[in-house]
């Protein structure tokens, strides 16, 4: 929509500023026309015929070009003959040159410059001399009109390129948006996934322990024995629901595998996808973490395979989680492109990234220099419990990780 709206300014400014020069050109060409009433018809008329090529070709027709060869060869044409009629008529085709001033200053300035090199042999050839007064006049004319293009041109990138820019903005502001909706959705499930865990299915097993104990105390074959049996069924069922739930709540790459075996697929799904060539090491001794740590690495993971995918043309990935004993380490490497830490990002996948582990306490790294690939380092205490979290790009990263672009 605002790309619309500044195309219709253009046009607009444009149109008007064919009438205003088309208008002075043809009061001039009138008036030196020293009252004959049929010279000035003629030149009313030719005037109008100029005005109505160029609106055939930029009013009715709206196109949004600058100027093509349709239009050139007609309006050279027009010109042709305003030229033979009368040297004063020249700037009457001079008007024929606007859809060129508004985004061509070159092409404008030359044609500007033969027009009034045409003018001056015209000149001479009609009255035999060509006096300094004349030429100086000219000289400025076209100087005058030069400068006037080059500026109106100058105007019009700007303006195109604050609309790239605004256009950009509304980009990346749908983009956070779409990002924080996602950010809400896991943080709400996975709240959800630790409440029913803490609170429904650790209530459901006691139930179930305390019922076992109490069934075998009773005599086998009582209606006690039954009724408690029936309960404890009921509980285990419930607890086996309950269970049920927070899985349903987690991740599917994390669906009855480990952190370690879903990063592989991961990775191998990317190697099928795109050819990248991928590898997946695990060093050190696989410790069970809590399930919404497993979860935020997953996710983080996913992100950064999602930048090499979409922006390192990388040849080689490799992804290795390390189990230490002070911290579980998730570093992502790819021979990509890399990027210049130095400039500001432009998406906000760095963001989300970070945000997830400043929620699980540790630090994130990223190394990169342009030609030498990317490598991202995630470090966790290996007791971390992650806490909702939501993106937020409001505040700056104190470190090079946020000069991610694209990222």
């Amino acid at each position: 929509m605002a790309q619309l709206s500044w195309e219709r300014w253009t046009a607009t400014w444009q149109h008007v500023f064919f009438a205003v020069t088309l208008g002075l050109a043809t009061v001039g060409a009138v008036t030196s026309s020293g009252g004959d009433g049929r010279s000035a018809a003629i030149r009313l008329a030719l005037a109008g015929t100029v005005g109505g090529w160029y609106a055939y070709w930029f009013v009715v027709r709206r196109d949004r070009s600058p100027a093509h060869l349709p239009y050139l060869l007609g309006a050279a044409a027009l010109w042709a003959v305003l030229a033979a009629i009368d040297p004063a008529l020249l700037w009457v085709g001079a008007a024929a040159l606007i859809p060129y001033c508004m985004r061509r200053a070159l092409w404008a300035a030359a044609a500007f410059v033969v027009l009034g090199f045409a003018w001056l042999v015209q000149r001479y050839l009609t009255d035999g001399e060509l006096t300094l007064a004349t030429v100086l006049g000219c000289v400025l004319v076209v100087l005058a009109a030069v400068t006037i293009s080059a500026y109106i041109a100058t105007l019009d990138r700007e303006g195109q390129r604050r609309q790239h820019l605004l256009d950009q903005l509304a980009a990346a502001q749908a983009e956070l948006a779409a990002a924080e909706r996602q950010a809400g959705i896991l943080a709400e499930r996975q709240r959800l996934a630790r409440d029913i865990h803490d609170t429904l299915t650790q209530g459901f097993a006691s139930i179930s322990m305390l019922l076992d104990a109490a069934l075998a105390d009773l005599p086998s074959d009582g209606p006690v024995t039954r009724r408690v049996s029936q309960a404890m069924r009921t509980a285990r069922e419930n607890l086996a629901e309950s269970r049920r739930l927070v899985q349903t709540l987690r991740p599917l790459q994390l669906d009855d595998v480990r952190l370690p075996d879903a990063l592989q697929m991961l990775t191998s799904r990317l190697h099928e996808e795109t050819g990248i060539t991928t590898d997946t090491v695990v060093t050190g001794h696989p410790i069970a973490l809590d399930p919404t740590v497993e979860t935020e690495l997953l996710r983080i993971a996913q992100e950064a395979l999602t930048n090499v995918r979409r922006h390192a043309a990388a040849h080689q990935v490799s992804v290795t989680i390390s189990y230490l004993d002070d911290a579980v380490v998730l570093d992502i490497n790819d021979d990509g492109a890399g990027f210049d830490t130095n400039k500001a990002p432009v998406g906000f996948g760095l963001a989300a990234m970070r945000q997830r582990v400043d929620g699980l306490g540790g630090t994130l790294t990223i190394e990169s220099k342009p030609g030498e690939g990317t490598t991202v380092a995630v470090a966790v205490p290996p007791n971390a419990a992650a806490l909702p979290q939501t993106v937020d790009t409001s505040d700056s990263v104190a470190v090079s990780t946020d000069s991610l672009p694209n990222r």
